[in-house]
């Protein structure tokens, strides 16, 4: 992420995430998450397989590999926060 002035009080901002979803086959899932600040964008991919002892039910796998999608952005958003606030800190 890149360093910004501070924002004005008030001021709103909207950040879009959109997940991808690719039934590879019938065991693996994967998502490709994105989220778009308007200045950057991050981007991971994730996936998900069925354990062979339990039925096929794709919602599933959908559900797992797109919280594991999620939980990943989340993960490089707050390190790229810490890295911003390290450079600023600095600079």
């Amino acid at each position: 992420m890149t360093q910004q002035k501070a924002a004005a009080p008030g001021r709103t901002r909207t950040w879009n995430v959109r997940l991808d979803i690719f039934e590879e086959d019938e065991d693996n899932t994967a998502v490709q998450a994105i989220l778009r600040t308007g200045d950057n964008e991050l981007v991971t991919r994730t996936t998900a397989r069925r354990n062979p002892h339990d039925k096929p039910v794709p919602e599933i796998g959908d559900e797992y590999a797109a919280g594991r999608a999620l939980l990943e952005l989340g993960r490089r958003l707050v390190e790229a926060g810490a890295t911003d606030a390290e450079d600023n800190a600095h600079g």
